[in-house]
């Protein structure tokens, strides 16, 4: 193991059993452990940070254990999960094993045996990790809620499922399109769909600008993450935020090896995209996350059939039956979690913006 504490997230509703699993790994295993009451609590801290152990109750409110073990599969690829019941019957163990849980515990666990297993398995999730070699760490910077799923989200949804690191940068809450609060929840819960970490800040709504912290955020975004590939808005919008973010990117990633851009419902016909990245089996994950923005839903560039018949439209260029397309600035590492799609030369204009008129996303 590394000299960095193990993190562990135990989702667990009952309060003593949650305390007891918590002070024998912090105070004999020397662990961090994050504490969710519920499925979708979890998954919403998977969303955050990808812990190096997942320790879960079968039996809880709302979605099972046996329930959650399934979405973690996708969302969270090698982590390990353990799974614990007070119920040890044959079903419950065949169930969490064709589940594919890593290990199956019978609640009273001994302290010993806990710290034992949980160990284990996180030595196991190193292995894991090791043993797939490199990933790419993508960032996906975007003025308000909804900007980077419109843009990229298929693109996002195929780096995770190719085991790539996600994060989504956030630079607003989108006031002027909403409620912030609603928005950051929606912002949250879309994230989760492909298991991604999310990054919320609060600069003011159509006020940005790139001298006015943004370079500053996103270089310490940067610096802590290490990204190999980044996405952002094109400098090709009428959106002034959208703008902002691009200038403050083009400053901030500099040094980061693979940057494109993408485009928005307000880009002009000046938008001219070189790359068209194949989103085949990926084009649904993006509509259900467009779907958590349930604020938005009156847009009319939210439309399923708006989003579905855009990537038709792009794959004209490229490979696939549906695309997104992409200015490509540096082009070092892959600009997709699927195969390379070489860069197109003398790509054709782009169409104007699917949905003109909307200045606030």
């Amino acid at each position: 193991m590394t000299d960095a504490r193990t993190r562990v997230l135990v989702v667990e509703d009952d309060a003593d059993t949650a305390g007891f699993v918590r002070t024998v790994l912090e105070r004999r295993g020397g662990m961090d452990v994050v504490l969710a009451g519920d499925a979708m609590s979890a998954l919403a801290e998977v969303a955050r940070q990808a812990p190096d152990v997942i320790l879960t109750d079968i039996q809880m409110p709302g979605m099972s254990g046996l329930e959650l073990l399934g979405e973690l599969r996708s969302r969270a690829p090698g982590v390990p999960v353990a799974v614990m019941t007070a119920f040890a019957s044959v079903d419950y163990a065949v169930e969490a094993l064709r589940r594919n849980a890593d290990e199956f515990l019978v609640k009273p666990v001994a302290a010993a045996t806990l710290l034992d297993r949980v160990t284990a398995l996180a030595a196991e999730g190193q292995a894991r990790r090791a043993a797939a070699g490199r990933r790419d760490v993508v960032l996906a910077i975007g003025a308000h809620p909804d900007d980077v799923e419109i843009g990229v989200g298929a693109t996002l949804a195929s780096h995770r499922a190719a085991g790539d690191q996600v994060v989504i940068l956030t630079m607003s809450g989108g006031a002027v399109g909403g409620d912030t609060q609603a928005r950051r929840h929606e912002a949250l819960a879309a994230a989760a769909v492909i298991g991604a970490r999310l990054y919320l800040h609060d600069f003011e709504d159509t006020r940005m600008d790139p001298a006015s912290g943004l370079i500053t955020v996103i270089e310490e975004t940067v610096r802590e993450l290490s990204p190999t590939v980044v996405y952002t808005h094109s400098a090709h919008d009428r959106h002034q935020d959208h703008r902002a973010v691009h200038e403050a990117a083009m400053v901030a990633t500099r040094r980061v090896p693979s940057l494109a851009c993408f485009q928005s419902p307000s880009s002009t016909v000046d938008f001219r995209p070189t790359r068209f990245v194949p989103v085949d089996g990926f084009v649904e994950t993006k509509l259900e996350m467009l779907a958590a923005f349930t604020s938005q839903s009156h847009r009319d560039y939210m439309e399923p059939d708006a989003v579905r018949a855009s990537a038709r439209y792009w794959s004209r260029f490229g490979s696939g039956r549906f695309a997104e397309p992409l200015e490509t600035v540096r082009a070092s590492a892959m600009l997709s979690g699927q195969v390379a799609v070489p860069a197109v030369a003398d790509a054709p204009p782009a169409l104007p913006a699917q949905r003109p008129g909307e200045v606030s996303a």
